[in-house]
């Protein structure tokens, strides 16, 4: 039986990309859900007319952009199976959807990340400061809760009803790192799949700048020391 599918796409000033994106997702997802995370440009009327459904969250935020998308989706009758997240700037492969869904789909599995390695990661595609960003993140995980976790990368799936019952919060920066530690905390099976990843279209709203940066490492370390405590 072919499990019901919906994406959901935060996107903040993506015009030039965001087609690429939803024109290669697989024909298997039933919705694709853009979130226009307050663009000043065309983002919301190009994703419309490439076949997405649009929101508009205008507190600006990955997490709130995420929220928007599930509060419109736990509106809905009938409820996916499976829930996927990726990026709006076309550095996520849209076509390995099925890669990241296939742990779930196949072998029960309740979250899958999608690991950008180094071998199928394009020169210039992360970062220094994401790299370091991510080895410490992984390894602090890895220290406190015995995590396998090798990456905080955004293009993942979640089991639909796993995803409610992890209670979300997060509002921007931290987003990617609570669902990681919430699944840890309630036991949730996961995997990572390696997955490839380009350079993206634009420059990056949080490591293309020093501002951006230092909240985002602030709100991930503070995440785990966070969850740290709690243990």
């Amino acid at each position: 039986m072919t499990p019901l599918v919906k994406v959901i796409i935060p996107a903040y000033n993506e015009e030039k990309a965001i087609v690429n994106v939803i024109r290669e997702i697989p024909d298997l997802v039933s919705e694709i859900i853009v979130v226009d995370n307050n663009s000043s440009d065309a983002t919301s009327s190009v994703s419309k007319a490439a076949g997405a459904t649009v929101l508009f969250e205008h507190r600006k935020g990955y997490g709130y952009a995420c929220l928007k998308g599930m509060e419109y989706i736990e509106k809905q009758n009938q409820k996916p199976d499976i829930i996927v997240f990726l990026d709006g700037d076309y550095s996520d492969c849209p076509e390995e959807l099925l890669k990241i869904i296939d742990p779930i789909w196949h072998h029960n599995y309740d979250m899958v990340i999608g690991a950008r390695v180094k071998a199928l990661r394009e020169k210039g595609a992360m970062t220094p400061q994401q790299i370091f960003g991510n080895a410490l993140a992984t390894f602090l995980m890895k220290l406190f809760f015995k995590a396998k976790f090798t990456d905080l990368g955004p293009f993942r799936a979640i089991k639909y009803e796993k995803l409610i019952a992890l209670q979300m919060e997060d509002k921007t920066y931290g987003w990617t790192v609570e669902m990681q530690l919430k699944a840890l905390k309630q036991k949730l099976s996961y995997i990572e799949i390696p997955v490839r990843y380009k350079n993206r279209i634009g420059v990056s709203k949080v490591s293309g700048t020093v501002k951006g940066t230092i909240m985002a490492g602030i709100k991930i370390i503070g995440w785990i020391l966070k969850y740290s405590l709690k243990k």
